[in-house]
């Protein structure tokens, strides 16, 4: 989301004024595409890098507006959460040397903004789902602070009429509702630019919404969110719903999400598209537009178009299309949304030369992809990309189905490679960048699969924290290796992650019970018969089971203790009248919450002499805390310490 300058809260008065100046924009617009000043004959390409900061716990670090103090570097720019920073890179032309530019300044500015973030004890990683990332870090503190973050909020949360809602199913699930826009603040991309004329507009665009697929699919890189593994590219999920704005009462009309794939292939031009979003979508910012855009073309200038451009960073298209004037030429350019951060800038880099190469080397073969794809099936190989990564089945042109592993190598790379060539990129260049991508494929190692693999090697040992933590902890490695000048090692090359040993790093993993809590659990209700709650312990092996009533908020804990009273006074379930839950459960538990530290749960313990914890966020339960959990903690502690010893 690029900084603009915009209104606080708008009256309907200003509003008005708003729209005026957006359809004024529109009607400039469509002059300068009439009277063909559009700069033409020119391809250029840019990015756009998302990046997060983490604290020495490899925790989210709301640290953002230090470190920009700190780098002084006008490409970094804040990002709607105070732990996401956002770099724009300068637009170089598509040929020659670009590519190794492009990542040349990539590693310069993050390497600048990881410098001012290790002065305030932080650093920069590159991922497009932190994997550390807990729902307490998304709470609206940690939304930064200005005025246009602000007051997207207060619009996108007005709009709504409610909370946001995400329901995300894969090989876990998450369903859950959130009170702020942050949870898009969970996603970081990579976005690429690519400067297109005004005449070719319709075609490329459309090409870009069919190529999307199969490079996603062998980009993806974000498999976790809050712990779940969902899907390979879960930012696509998460981005369409973590700011839907329709109202729960409208999803059943064709109301369009903000954050979409769109409907249709395009068949006019830039033009189309900025209309459709206008008639489609209110606005929901507004902003000092300047000086009328006729005056300016009556003067011979060109026009920023502002209300225009500010209106589009409110619509998130997956590929969206973008106005920009430089150096008093205005230009048409095609952002491509869909690629995620990392693992490493390598890596990006040739997540963008094969998108580049397919744009370049599919435009002549297919000029008209509109009547080789139905648009459907363009639309439904993205989601299916976004899901299953290089294991999804794509539908190509004429109709062909194949897996994507095969589509790529079989008909992209070879398309992709002549694409770059025709450009006149560097051919060591055009090796570099597309061999990543196609070891990449032929090893089946995307960042997702080695998130995945790492996880499923992991299994069984340590907490669900250690082995989040150590996903980041292997990551941000292999980027400061990469950042250092080392040779670089793209992500098809690593080794799976392993569990972390040093001491300090495991106490950092422990410090707090959320860390560590069981959040697995198993629950009963207070009219539920005594009889199934100790089936429950007996099944589960656990002896303490929480209480919830028909709301889901936590009203008591039956222990075995108590199971042991009830049948030492003679009462047994098998009873004309058996006793209920709510006849043996300890009423109104202490609670402590899943920022409580360590040491201060087992204060509490030992004073209340209670054997568990229920963990609350607000009067939801989210986990429990044992005596045993807390053991196990020591013991692991303990084991280190003695080892290091």
């Amino acid at each position: 989301m690029g900084e603009h300058q915009v209104s606080e809260q708008a009256n309907e008065e200003q509003l008005q004024a708003f729209m005026r100046a957006l359809l004024d924009d529109v009607e400039a617009l469509e002059r300068l595409l009439q009277d063909d000043r559009i700069e033409s004959g020119v391809r250029r390409i840019g990015a756009e890098q998302e990046m997060f900061l983490v604290d020495r716990a490899l925790r989210p670090a709301p640290l953002a507006p230090e470190v920009l103090e700190r780098a002084a570097d006008g490409r970094l720019t804040t990002e709607l959460a105070r732990f996401n920073l956002e770099a724009n890179l300068c637009p170089l032309p598509f040929g020659g040397d670009c590519l190794r530019r492009l990542e040349a300044e990539l590693s310069d500015v993050i390497g600048r903004a990881a410098e001012a973030a290790r002065a305030l004890g932080a650093d920069v990683l590159l991922t497009g789902i932190l994997p550390t990332l807990r729902a307490g870090d998304l709470r609206l503190d940690n939304l930064t602070p200005s005025p246009r973050y602000h007051e997207l909020n207060r619009a996108l949360l007005q709009l709504r009429q409610g909370h946001f809602r995400a329901a995300i199913h894969g090989l876990d699930e998450l369903e859950m509702t959130h009170d702020n826009i942050l949870l898009e603040a969970c996603n970081t991309s990579f976005q690429v630019h690519l400067q297109v004329d005004a005449r070719e507009f319709a075609p490329l665009y459309n090409l870009a919404q069919a190529v999307t697929a199969p490079v996603l699919a062998a980009a993806v890189n974000s498999p976790l969110l809050l712990g779940q593994r969902l899907w390979h590219e879960t930012r696509i999920a998460l981005f369409e719903s973590s700011i839907d704005t329709r109202p729960s009462d409208r999803e059943l009309r064709q109301h369009r999400p903000r954050v979409h794939f769109g409907d249709g292939w395009v068949r006019e031009g830039a033009l189309e598209i900025f209309r459709e979003d206008i008639a489609r979508f209110r606005v929901i910012m507004t902003a000092e537009t300047g000086e009328p855009p006729a005056a300016v073309l009556a003067r011979g200038e060109v026009p920023d178009l502002k209300a225009l451009r500010v209106h589009n960073g409110t619509v998130y298209r997956w590929n969206r299309p973008c106005y920009g004037v430089a150096e008093g030429i205005a230009h048409l350019r095609i952002e491509s949304r869909a690629l995620p951060a990392g693992p490493t800038i390598l890596d990006e880099v040739a997540n963008a030369a094969f998108f580049f190469g397919l744009m370049s080397g599919l435009a002549a073969e297919h000029p008209r992809v509109d009547l080789e794809m139905p648009f459907e099936d363009a639309k439904a190989n993205f989601f299916a990309a976004a899901r299953h990564g290089l294991k999804a089945q794509l539908t190509w042109f004429g109709g062909e189905s194949l897996p994507a592993a095969e589509l790529v190598l079989s008909r992209l790379l070879p398309a992709a490679r002549a694409g770059l060539s025709a450009a006149g990129i560097d051919a060591a260049d055009v090796d570099r960048y597309l061999g990543v991508v196609e070891e990449r494929v032929r090893r089946g190692q995307t960042g997702a699969q080695w998130a995945l693999g790492s996880l499923s090697a992991m299994a069984g040992h340590g907490t669900p924290e250690m082995q989040h933590r150590a996903l980041c902890a292997a990551m941000l490695a292999r980027q400061r290796e990469e950042a250092r000048g080392g040779a670089a090692r793209p992500v098809h090359t690593w080794e799976p992650a392993a569990l972390e040993t040093d001491l300090d790093l495991l106490r950092d993993s422990h410090r707090t019970v959320g860390q560590f809590m069981s959040t697995d659990l198993f629950t009963v209700r207070p009219t539920d018969i005594v009889d199934f709650a100790a089936s429950v312990m007996d099944w589960r092996h656990v002896r303490h089971v929480p209480v919830e009533d028909d709301q889901g908020r936590l009203v008591g804990v039956v222990s075995h203790r108590a199971l042991l009273r009830l049948v030492s006074r003679g009462a047994v379930p098998n009873s004309s009248a058996p006793p209920t839950v709510a006849s043996i459960m300890r009423p109104d538990p202490v609670t402590i919450t899943p920022e409580t530290p360590t040491l201060e749960a087992m204060r509490i313990m030992r004073e209340q002499r209670v054997a568990c914890l229920p963990v609350v966020a607000g009067e939801r339960l989210v986990g429990i805390v044992t005596e045993r959990d807390l053991l196990d903690v020591s013991a692991r502690l303990l084991e280190v310490f003695l080892r290091e010893g």
